[in-house]
């Protein structure tokens, strides 16, 4: 999949997600209307969101498709991780409004009204939402999007809500107890919490280039594939990703004999291999020249100007692409 299919994709799920969500919020907000309960306004309450989130993720996403410009020279991408992150507040948001209205009606007391029709509407919901939800997440995970994934799992989330409400609310409907309504709103508002938690820390960690581990097992493993005998020694990688891009840079030390041809056409080789091992990646490689010290690491036969023998062979493991380079 090219990088116009991939954001052409990503546009058309996001519709999708929005679509959805206002038939869902409209089924939600009349139940609501019908039943007066407050499990299922903590559940309409969150589509609220649902909504608002799904048309920042569709603003995010066309926003990051843009090319790169003079005043964003490595794209727009990291505007997902943004959105995310304002996801994850709206959430949490969502979550104290919740448990503000369940605590009053806890204390107040509240009967509702119709709730095998409730019951129902908002079971139809949910089922919707799950089917969803498993969707927009395995979609955002197959165009590289986190803003698609944050919102799958948002939906998800939704999905949860909406099936501890009607279990709550059957319980409701064949013991008359009125109180385990508030209830459940709270227990789902405290759910809710955990998932907006955990959105605004995968946003941060991506604000902040936090070291994706999974990433660099896949960097350390595809350099391995392309490591040539007078690739000497390698070190100081960086790489950090910006929606479905990934750019990578490192130093490596080849015989000081090689022209720029030839170190044009070894980094040609090495952005070949990773292409093909990382999708959309991007690659810069700083050449550093060998000295004396470092034939003992070199097992390149054909050099003529070799002053010791080769005796020590390095892994390039993760830990090794991420160190400085090796001292005399």
């Amino acid at each position: 999949m090219n990088s116009s299919e991939n954001d052409h994709l990503k546009i058309k799920t996001a519709k999708l997600s929005l679509y959805i969500g206002l038939i869902i919020f409209v089924v939600k907000v009349t139940a609501y209307l019908l039943t007066n309960s407050s499990a299922i306004f903590s559940d309409a309450a969150e589509s609220v969101i649902h909504i608002l989130a799904t048309g920042m993720v569709l603003f995010s996403i066309l926003l990051s498709s843009r090319p790169p410009d003079k005043s964003h020279l490595y794209g727009h991408g990291n505007v997902e991780y943004f959105s995310a992150g304002v996801e994850g507040l709206l959430i949490l948001i969502a979550a104290i409004t919740i448990i503000y209205y369940a605590s009053r009606d806890l204390i107040l007391g509240s009967q509702p009204n119709q709730l095998d029709i409730g019951t129902l509407l908002i079971a139809v919901s949910g089922i919707i939402n799950l089917a969803l939800g498993y969707y927009i997440v395995l979609k955002g995970k197959q165009t590289n999007s986190l803003a698609l994934v944050a919102d799958g799992k948002h939906i998800l989330t939704d999905s949860y809500t909406s099936i501890g409400v009607v279990i709550g609310l059957i319980i409701v409907l064949f013991t008359d107890i009125y109180v385990i309504d508030p209830i459940i709103a709270i227990f789902v508002a405290l759910n809710i919490i955990f998932t907006g938690y955990k959105l605004v820390r995968e946003s941060i960690s991506g604000l902040m280039m936090e070291t994706d581990d999974n990433l660099l097992e896949k960097i350390t493993n595809s350099l391995i594939r392309a490591r040539k005998d007078y690739h000497i020694d390698i070190h100081q990688l960086r790489f950090w990703k910006s929606a479905n891009n990934v750019f990578i840079d490192f130093h490596l030390t080849l015989p000081f004999f090689f022209n720029i041809k030839q170190s044009h056409e070894i980094e040609e080789e090495i952005s070949e291999q990773l292409s093909k091992d990382i999708e959309n990646s991007q690659i810069r490689t700083h050449f550093d020249y060998c000295e004396p010290f470092l034939c003992k690491y070199c097992n390149y036969e054909p050099c003529e100007v070799r002053q010791d023998t080769f005796t020590i062979s390095t892994d390039w493991n993760k830990n090794k692409l991420l160190s400085e380079p090796i001292k005399n």
